[in-house]
């Protein structure tokens, strides 16, 4: 199911642009209020999810690196690996990976990631974010909605062979001596 990595390109192309932009047009931590909630504003994110270790003295750069490196890969496989039913997980695990590629580029080649979207209620901020997280957490939401769907599917395959072992157990009794 490897048709599916143009999904994972389109995410990183339009993360990578949207990152140039921002930073281009973007003054790093001056917000620009689209509208109420919703501000563009420059960051740059050296940890990992929500800033974490972001404080550290570099070493998460490449350990966040490797992390997203190997999930990547795994990803890949993974998606390889899939049959042409299993669309729903392979369009979660396509925007996963576009995700990961995307802020795997600007952690090797920045050291940090660039973040421009903040959305906030009222005094209280979310943290900055960008396409590629966003990315990640849809991808996410679709893996967690296909789990469900396996464990119907699973289900109903276990009701279809016990209907069957019963019609089979049925069909196979002795007809009575002098019938």
């Amino acid at each position: 199911m490897l048709k599916w990595l143009w999904l994972s390109a389109v995410v990183v192309v339009l993360d990578l642009g949207s990152k140039a932009i921002a930073t281009h047009y973007l003054q790093l931590y001056q917000p620009i209020p689209v509208f109420p909630g919703f501000n563009w504003m420059l960051a740059h994110n050296a940890g990992a999810a929500f800033s974490f270790l972001s404080n550290e003295s570099g070493w998460q750069r490449w350990f966040f690196s490797v992390i997203a490196l190997a999930v990547s890969i795994g990803i890949t496989l993974w998606i390889k690996k899939l049959n042409s039913s299993q669309t729903l997980l392979a369009l979660g695990l396509s925007l996963v990976l576009g995700g990961a590629i995307g802020n795997l580029w600007d952690r090797v080649t920045l050291g940090y990631v660039v973040d421009f979207i903040d959305v906030y209620y009222q005094q209280s901020h979310w943290p900055a974010f960008n396409i590629a997280d966003s990315a990640i957490c849809v991808g996410a939401v679709l893996l967690v909605l296909d789990s469900f769907r396996g464990e119907r599917d699973e289900k109903q395959d276990a009701v279809d062979v016990t209907n069957v072992t019963n019609v089979k157990i049925a069909n196979t009794k002795k007809p009575k001596a002098g019938a």
